[in-house]
């Protein structure tokens, strides 16, 4: 995994289309992994104050 970390962002060669496929598919899964940490906190943050609002 740390390797896998690690060479994100860098060029490397490609040999097989099964090769690139996995390298690929391997960083459309850190993409996903990102989004779905991020997308709870920030849906948090922009209804943070609305539950002030619907209280009074």
């Amino acid at each position: 995994m740390t390797d896998l970390l690690s060479s994100i962002g860098q060029i490397k060669s490609v040999y097989t289309l099964v090769d690139f496929y996995q390298y690929i598919k391997s960083v459309e899964y850190l993409i996903c992994l990102a989004f779905f940490v991020s997308f709870p906190a920030f849906y948090m943050y922009l209804n943070k104050g609305q539950d002030d609002k619907s209280a009074h």
